[in-house]
């Protein structure tokens, strides 16, 4: 099977997933894999290099990381051009700690693909956020040193250094293998 493999990743946590899945399906025997770095706002050679590319696989992965509840707009816009395609969705987000949270950024994103595509699967996990968010958040508990959704924050935070880790990339490939390779 010819898998195309997708990433728009921000901080490196979903590039971690997609390098997971790339040697998955290496040992899966599934290949060759096609992989495409898509920004989050690509310019229109871009956005057509990617869509083209994917067509031509038998199957698509797209890796998103979570921005705003959803996926960027480039993502968005490849996603829109899946005509005809199966798709494993991957993502990372840093708030998490709940399949609800997950499942409903997955729904929002999987609301791009067209009626033509198949959702084959999807995944998502928690991910590392950058230590400017930690700043914010402290600030925040500074200014009200009672506020339970600060400390909320921070704990979520801390909680999230830990991923995607490694039971994060065995699950991503089991989905994905699964829901693509079989």
């Amino acid at each position: 099977m010819n898998i195309a493999l997708i990433t728009n990743s921000k901080s490196g946590n979903t590039a971690q997933l997609a390098r997971a899945l790339r040697e998955g399906f290496a040992v899966s025997g599934s290949a060759p894999i096609c992989d495409i770095e898509l920004p989050d706002a690509p310019d229109v050679s871009q956005l057509e290099d990617a869509v083209s590319r994917a067509l031509a696989a038998d199957a698509v992965c797209v890796g998103f990381w979570c921005d705003k509840g959803s996926c960027t707009g480039g993502v968005a816009k490849l996603l829109e051009r899946m005509d005809g395609k199966r798709v494993f969705l991957f993502g990372t987000c840093g708030f998490g700690g709940s399949q609800e949270y997950f499942d409903q950024i997955l729904e929002r994103v999987k609301g791009h693909l067209p009626q033509t595509a198949e959702l084959a699967g999807a995944f998502m996990c928690q991910g590392r956020m950058g230590p400017g968010v930690r700043a914010r958040y402290e600030a925040m508990l500074a200014k009200n040193p009672t506020d339970a959704r600060a400390q909320a924050l921070i704990d979520n935070f801390d909680a999230a250094l830990a991923h995607p880790n490694v039971d994060d990339l065995e699950a991503v490939v089991s989905s994905a293998v699964r829901a693509l390779c079989l």
